[in-house]
């Protein structure tokens, strides 16, 4: 494989069309299991990857190098294999902030309620935390973390958040009717931002605009993290308008 992208389940990706639209190489989609996945790194068999759920962190043992941003994180999703040693970065920050700012949403002194804690969430933080937020909460399910609290918690404390970002799976396709959170806890939100790109539409971004909130979905970040990921792997710049003519020929079909 010389281009593509590694995760656990990868069915309901969207990267292989759109890293083949944005350049001149074969994308693969290539799914690990937890027994597959370690013989993959240590054999370096790529010339360049990104890296979705769940191994966002667990490949950063295997780096030779990463970059400041996907340190900062403390997660990677874009890799380059250079003679043999892997070096490691970040895209997926760069990507929520495009779609964020291209959406005219604005964070800055906005209490920011974040669903998840994984490997996407640590990047949806540090953006958010670059945005300039006044305050940011982390909200976990299952592994609950220095840091992070509980939904219930959530509920009782942070109900007056001005805007939310789910980073969790619940919602993706093919389980569509699940939703991460009730939006009648927070009566002051305005924005719900859900990075899920499949559906369009997800029953947290409808719920969100039938209550008059802003409401968007990841497509837009997808198409964007993916941009700045096939600049890593070219070594070359691709025009900024390449994000916005792939996300709306995604978008129509």
């Amino acid at each position: 494989m010389d281009y593509g992208l590694i995760g656990e389940k990868l069915g309901h990706s969207a990267s292989k069309e759109i890293h083949e639209m944005l350049a001149d190489y074969t994308y693969e989609l290539h799914p690990l299991t937890r027994e597959q996945f370690t013989p993959f790194m240590e054999q370096k068999n790529f010339r360049a990857i990104n890296v979705t759920i769940p191994y966002k962190q667990e490949v950063i043992p295997y780096l030779a190098c990463i970059d400041d941003t996907a340190k900062e994180i403390g997660a990677v999703n874009t890799i380059v294999n250079r003679k043999g040693k892997l070096y490691g970065y970040n895209t997926d920050m760069p990507g929520f902030i495009y779609m964020v700012r291209k959406n005219k949403i604005e964070m800055k002194e906005k209490k920011v309620v974040i669903l998840g804690n994984g490997g996407a969430s640590q990047a949806v933080q540090a953006g958010v935390k670059h945005m300039k937020a006044s305050e940011i909460v982390v909200v976990g399910n299952r592994t609950i973390k220095k840091g992070v609290i509980t939904y219930d918690e959530c509920f009782d404390k942070h109900s007056d958040a001005d805007i939310i970002v789910n980073t969790s799976p619940v919602g993706m396709f093919p389980n569509i009717d699940a939703s991460p959170v009730d939006l009648k806890h927070f009566p002051k939100c305005q924005a719900v931002v859900d990075i899920i790109a499949n559906p369009l539409t997800t029953k947290l971004t409808a719920k969100a605009r039938e209550l008059g909130m802003i409401g968007i979905t990841g497509l837009e970040m997808l198409v964007a993290q993916a941009k700045y990921a096939a600049e890593i792997f070219l070594d070359e710049k691709i025009p900024e308008s390449k994000i916005d003519e792939i996300y709306q020929r995604l978008a129509r079909n």
